[in-house]
């Protein structure tokens, strides 16, 4: 595991590598996470769980609940390598009600068929005033085939996502549509190559669902031939433009994701 400057953490030799949509939104989580007093945090379905790398070297005490075993394997890896105590579990511990006062899932909730419920269980998991950030997929008028690929049961309205973190014990405090214009030209473009990899029926079940999900946490062969690319002075600049390029629109609904800031009440 190495830090490549504006990318970040990654493993190229593991076959982990960060999309640009990732990074689009890692940017956004870091700056929400300014000003947060390190404390217990716990991120649920983490993946590979880089972005664990980087709040443990903030000085949080990181727990992740990752349900696939092969995404348990790679991260525990990873950590293993660079050195750093991260617990990854695939059940939630006895000991969890009110044990987090942060709690990050990011690209998860679109992935279960009963999100209210796991909302509420993840609000019990928090005490009064802790900290939720979320992100999911926005506009569901943006479904295509790559929600079939990783497993999606829905995309998310901002008014939708706004009242059912309300219903769900928690308190948005700002939502933003991340993404424009990069990651939504990329989302345009790269629609075929996923239509091609999904499976007639993909998202016809649960267990079929589910098993998409659990690849789409850590397949990363749609990147790794073009992170050379971006892996150079040049694609860092465009990364690094195309992120301040999407600041002045996170007001806007023109982006692909939400990224959600909540307090727990």
């Amino acid at each position: 595991m190495k830090t490549y400057g504006i990318l970040g953490p990654a493993a190229p030799e593991a076959g982990w590598v960060p999309a640009p949509r990732y990074l689009l939104r890692r940017a956004r989580i870091l700056r929400r996470l300014e000003g947060l007093a390190p404390t217990e945090a716990l991120e649920i379905g983490c993946g590979a769980g880089v972005l664990l790398h980087e709040l443990t070297a903030r000085g949080f005490r990181c727990t992740a609940l990752e349900s696939s075993p092969d995404a348990r394997r790679l991260a525990g890896q990873l950590a293993a390598d660079a050195g750093i105590d991260i617990r990854f579990t695939e059940a939630p511990g006895a000991d969890w009600t009110g044990r987090f006062p942060l709690l990050m899932a990011f690209e998860v909730l679109e992935h279960i068929e009963h999100d209210r419920e796991a909302l509420l269980a993840w609000r019990s998991w928090m005490p009064a005033g802790g900290t939720l950030l979320l992100s999911v997929p926005a506009h569901m008028s943006k479904w295509n085939p790559s929600d079939v690929w990783a497993g999606h049961f829905r995309r998310y309205e901002r008014a939708q996502l706004a009242a059912l973190l309300r219903e769900s014990g928690f308190e948005p405090e700002a939502i933003e549509c991340y993404g424009f214009p990069l990651a939504t030209v990329s989302e345009k473009l790269t629609a075929g190559r996923y239509a091609r990899a999904s499976k007639p029926g993909d998202d016809a079940t649960v267990e079929g669902k589910q098993a998409n999900s659990h690849r789409s946490g850590i397949d990363r062969g749609h990147v790794m031939k073009w992170f050379p690319l971006i892996n150079n002075p040049l694609g860092k600049a465009a990364i690094g433009m195309a992120e301040l390029a999407q600041r002045p629109f996170l007001s806007t609904e023109l982006g692909n994701g939400y990224l959600v800031k909540a307090t727990a009440r």
